[in-house]
């Protein structure tokens, strides 16, 4: 019989307890954490090296280009302000905006902060539009468009001259008031908004009142070609809440309500034509009552002159009275003995012969 064969012992057999086996594992994680830490370590220390070199770059960059554009552009002769175009269609004048913008010749163009001398000279209550530009290389233009008056407002019911009056201010198709330090002749003949007592007038500020927002929208709505010629506005009461008074050039007065301005000044046209086909002239209408207006015409210029000139049927005539001479005369001077013979009386008709 053969041997019994001895079975090979395995090869997977543990060596070590379990309390080896926990101290390697342990040893193991260590040695690979130690080993973590400097792989990171060394590339935060390479990525915060080149964000230090990059912002060295940038930093040099920047200090470069700044250098050169002040060299070259902000201390540069060629660039120096020498010319300031200014332009406007109204009464501004130019040492005015300068003074506003504070800009002056002699500074570097591009020292100026064109944004801000906008904003500075759109500020002036007199200006509408405005547009500032930069031209190389040492000019700067300013365009103003101001704001065209169409009346003047104030808070009296009566007022002569509102060019000599602190209480007159000029206004707007917008409502915003001015003070011209220029005034032109134009501005004499245009119309007078009266009795703006519940407005706060200020120069610069915009008309709050319904009132005299109103008296603005008559004005622009009688622009219309028609009644430009034949009705021609020269005051606007608006001293009471429910009617304005309208005068105008030939000092026909006008009532008008608050509401539906467009239709009371189709039924004035209407009365104006009738006024001229029937050559007359308008002295008062109220255009606050829908049916059976009240209208009043003005006398006709022929019977206003003849009322002047013709004199009277029975005019007075002055008649003399006869004084006696003994009583009112004194007795005359006896006369110096003349060589020239005397003068001979010749009796009229009147007088009795001897």
């Amino acid at each position: 019989m053969r041997p019994a064969q001895k079975r090979p012992q395995s090869r997977n057999r543990r060596v070590s307890n379990v309390r080896q086996r926990r101290q390697q594992h342990l040893l193991d994680v260590k040695v690979r954490s130690r080993r973590v830490a400097q792989h990171r370590a060394r590339r935060a220390l390479a990525v915060l090296s080149r964000v230090v070199l990059l912002a060295a770059l940038c930093a040099a960059i920047y200090a470069g280009t700044r250098e050169g554009a002040r060299r070259l552009f902000f201390e540069n002769q060629d660039y120096q302000l020498k010319t300031i175009e200014f332009q406007t269609d109204g009464t501004l004048q130019r040492e005015q905006i300068l003074n506003t913008a504070d800009l002056r010749e002699g500074e570097n163009i591009f020292r100026v902060n064109l944004g801000r001398v906008h904003d500075l000279i759109q500020q002036l209550p007199q200006t509408d539009e405005v547009q500032v530009m930069r031209k190389l290389p040492s000019e700067i233009d300013i365009r103003v468009v101001e704001r065209k008056p169409v009346a003047w407002i104030t808070s009296e019911k009566e007022i002569s001259d509102p060019f000599a009056s602190d209480s007159a201010f000029l206004v707007d198709a917008r409502g915003v008031l001015m003070k011209e330090k220029k005034l032109l002749p134009e501005y004499l003949g245009l119309p007078v908004i009266l009795g703006c007592s519940n407005e706060w007038l200020e120069v610069g500020k915009v008309v709050e009142s319904p009132e005299a927002k109103t008296a603005l929208e008559l004005l622009q709505l009688s622009s219309r070609s028609f009644l430009q010629m034949r009705f021609q506005i020269r005051e606007i009461d608006v001293s009471e809440n429910y009617r304005l008074l309208v005068t105008d050039k030939n000092h026909s007065r006008v009532m008008f309500g608050y509401n539906d301005l467009e239709t009371q000044l189709r039924r004035l046209e209407q009365f104006l034509v009738y006024c001229d086909d029937s050559k007359q002239e308008l002295a008062t209408l109220n255009l606050l009552v829908q049916r059976n207006i009240p209208v009043t015409f003005a006398p006709r210029p022929v019977a206003v002159i003849n009322d002047t000139i013709e004199p009277a049927v029975e005019p007075r005539i002055m008649k003399a009275i006869p004084v006696h001479p003994s009583e009112t005369m004194s007795p005359a001077p006896k006369a110096r003995p003349s060589s020239k013979p005397p003068l001979k009386t010749i009796p009229t008709q009147r007088q009795k012969t001897d």
